[in-house]
């Protein structure tokens, strides 16, 4: 039996510490974990900070390989909350595969999940590994969401579902330096994508992500902007091999503003970022302005808030219903993230192994933590 039932690489970072802190005060007792870095000190510090069960100290470093096949072998789940992904995340990604450990992280990088699945997906296969990407804000609310409203709806036929997504909280330093180096290499993620697809089973029904057209939503009375993130590669993905999404599934995702004003201001920020991450000083200069390892104080995360609301439609029917939560970028994700890896080494999980999604990998079990951990789940209507 591994040493260890959660182990935490990242800790001595901002969300990385969030993650340890909600281990250690909502973990279960006799929980067996670690928290890993490269610095001895610092490491230290974190222990020293944290409330309730205290975890043990490991030595690991990202630039280290040895050292995370070390980790790996002492562990059930590892979390990293390590990035930019792209650069940091194979030689972790790999330690799990061939050691049969899970794995989740924070990525809602799409390069970074496709290559792991193409060069490590069949080697964690065989030795039962799990590796969950993108467990935070990207992309458990949508992804469960997702499930949890087609479940609602329970259509035999095709279903399409609409994810509209509003938030109030502050960015990430790791999600923006992640997407500055996404928007850098559209080349290489349609590269990726494309070597994924050559690989990858087809499911047992039609499931697709469909790009979303901008406009007023009727039901919800929001202005729509589709969003261009991770999420609706994740919910595809899920429809496609989790069962109860309909004969045939489409997803399209958004982000939704009260006026018209704010969404073509957000289209238009958005634009003006994607151009500027093509140009290497320019990227830079933009990351400098969000540092990553920082982040808001406890005041402005008690502001934070985020909602999802799902509109689901087939066999003449429709439902609607909401994930919501507070502040998206740190507290729910760190939560979120620690509940994925206390769920994949407790509870009673669907047979799979792999490169799998949430909705794969923990699907109601993860949705029954997140609610019992303040996260709502509901139908509206």
């Amino acid at each position: 039996m591994p040493d260890f039932d959660v182990v935490l690489l990242g800790a001595t970072g901002f969300t990385g510490g969030l993650t340890a802190h909600y281990l250690a005060e909502h973990g279960p007792a006799g929980l067996r974990w670690a928290i890993a870095g490269r610095n001895q000190g610092r490491l230290e510090e974190v222990a020293a900070g944290l409330d309730g069960a205290a975890p043990e100290l490991l030595h690991a470093d990202v630039e280290d390989p040895a050292s995370l096949a070390a980790l790996a072998a002492r562990a059930r789940v590892v979390i990293t909350t390590v990035g930019p992904y792209l650069r940091y995340g194979e030689p972790l990604v790999r330690a799990c595969a061939e050691a049969g450990t899970d794995y989740v992280d924070l990525t809602g990088e799409p390069e970074f999940v496709d290559q792991m699945y193409v060069r490590h997906h069949r080697t964690a296969v065989e030795t039962g590994a799990r590796i969950v990407h993108a467990c935070g804000f990207d992309s458990i609310p949508h992804d469960l969401g997702a499930l949890f409203a087609v479940h609602q709806l329970a259509a035999e036929g095709p279903v399409r579902l609409r994810g509209v997504v509003r938030a109030r909280g502050t960015l990430s330093g790791g999600t923006f330096h992640s997407a500055l180096d996404q928007f850098a290499r559209a080349r290489q993620l349609r590269e990726a994508h494309r070597a994924r697809r050559e690989l990858e089973p087809r499911g047992t029904r039609s499931s697709r992500a469909v790009p979303g057209r901008p406009g007023r939503d009727p039901l919800l009375g929001y202005w729509l902007l589709p969003l261009p993130t991770i999420d609706p590669q994740i919910v595809a993905r899920s429809g496609a091999t989790v069962a109860g999404y309909g004969a045939g599934f489409r997803y399209s995702h958004f982000a939704g503003t009260k006026t018209l004003r704010y969404a073509a201001g957000g289209a238009a920020g958005l634009g003006v970022l994607a151009l500027g991450a093509q140009v290497g000083p320019v990227r830079r200069w933009l990351g400098k302005r969000l540092p990553q390892g920082v982040g808001p104080d406890e005041a402005t995360r008690a502001k934070g808030w985020f909602r999802v609301d799902f509109v689901a439609e087939g066999d003449q029917r429709m439902v609607h219903t909401r994930v919501s939560g507070g502040d998206p970028g740190y507290g729910e994700t760190a939560k979120m993230l620690a509940e994925s890896a206390l769920c994949l080494a407790f509870d009673d999980n669907p047979p799979t192994a792999g490169c799998v999604t949430t909705a794969q990998a923990m699907g109601d079990a993860l949705t029954k933590r997140l609610q019992a951990a303040g996260i709502r789940f509901e139908v509206v209507s």
